[in-house]
């Protein structure tokens, strides 16, 4: 998965405001534990990415991302022994002992997997529709070495899949059996050093050490644009939801010893207005291209 522009209001707003809205959406999935308000939380990341047009990236993520929660909600099924109703006795298992599946550790092994579940699709979102050269521009104000080593790192990935790619594609042209995935890994890896190496001198050639320190009259003083202000206005009103909604207790979840998750009008309030505020500034189409 790697950024690519779009014709999307967040592709249109700035790095500074992509971060921010995608932060306040990690923020919400983190404060958070309702099932409706962690539910609310990925609905909110879906739809956003389905409107940027990066819907197809979060939906290979969010396969990766359910398996993921699954194996989370299962351990902590097996593991945690708190919880007064027993759904399974599976006895004496190797490791884990005699084990006794209750219904409160499986619906907190949920909710911890629907967290999971929301952290990666929102990595997966600020990874596809924020533009990595602008977070760069960004941060060098602060630290030219550090966001240089950070874009090198995150470029490195997408380049050795283009890699790992390349030599299936060539020893599927050769007779014999396909090699595994893991020799595939050995040998796009083997080489990382020299390809860090060619994507540190495409940097240069971009200009990236031409500067240790961003000037004061570069891209970051034209004004902000309506959809910088939107999605800027959007990551407060999330952060504000979240902590708020955890403060004033409407998000309230317990499982130990019986499950509380309640359901009333303030919990569904909160959780609504999470979906419309990561929504709304989508709403505005106008000046998308440039």
């Amino acid at each position: 998965m790697s950024y690519r522009r779009r014709a999307s209001p967040l592709h249109a707003a700035r790095a500074a405001a992509g971060c921010a809205y995608c932060l306040s959406l990690l923020v919400a999935a983190l404060v958070l534990s309702a099932p409706v308000a962690l539910g609310a939380v990925v609905l909110a990341i879906l739809g956003a990415g389905v409107a940027a047009g990066v819907g197809r990236e979060l939906g290979r993520a969010a396969r990766f991302a359910t398996v993921l929660g699954l194996a989370v909600m299962l351990i902590n099924a097996l593991v945690v022994r708190d919880g007064l109703t027993v759904i399974a006795r599976l006895g004496d298992l190797p490791v884990f002992g005699q084990t006794d599946v209750t219904l409160e550790a499986t619906v907190a092994g949920a909710v911890l997997g629907m967290r999971a579940i929301a952290l990666v699709l929102c990595g997966a979102l600020y990874t596809a529709a924020v533009d990595p050269d602008q977070v760069l521009a960004l941060f060098r104000r602060f630290s030219f070495h550090s966001a240089l080593t950070a874009t090198l790192a995150t470029r490195m990935v997408p380049v050795l899949s283009r890699d790992a790619r390349r030599l299936a594609e060539a020893q599927r042209c050769r007779p014999g059996p396909p090699p595994s995935r893991g020799r595939l890994v050995r040998a796009a890896t083997s080489g990382v050093l020299d390809r860090a190496l060619d994507v540190a001198a495409a940097l240069e050639v971009r200009g990236y050490g031409a500067a240790r320190r961003a000037s004061g009259t570069g891209g970051s003083a034209r004004p902000w644009s309506r959809h910088d202000l939107a999605f800027a206005a959007s990551a407060v009103a999330i952060t504000g939801l979240a902590v708020g909604g955890r403060l004033a207790g409407l998000e309230r979840f317990s499982a130990d010893p019986a499950l509380h998750a309640p359901v009333g009008a303030g919990e569904l309030a909160v959780a609504i207005g999470l979906v419309i505020c990561a929504l709304l500034p989508f709403a505005d189409r106008r000046g998308i291209e440039r």
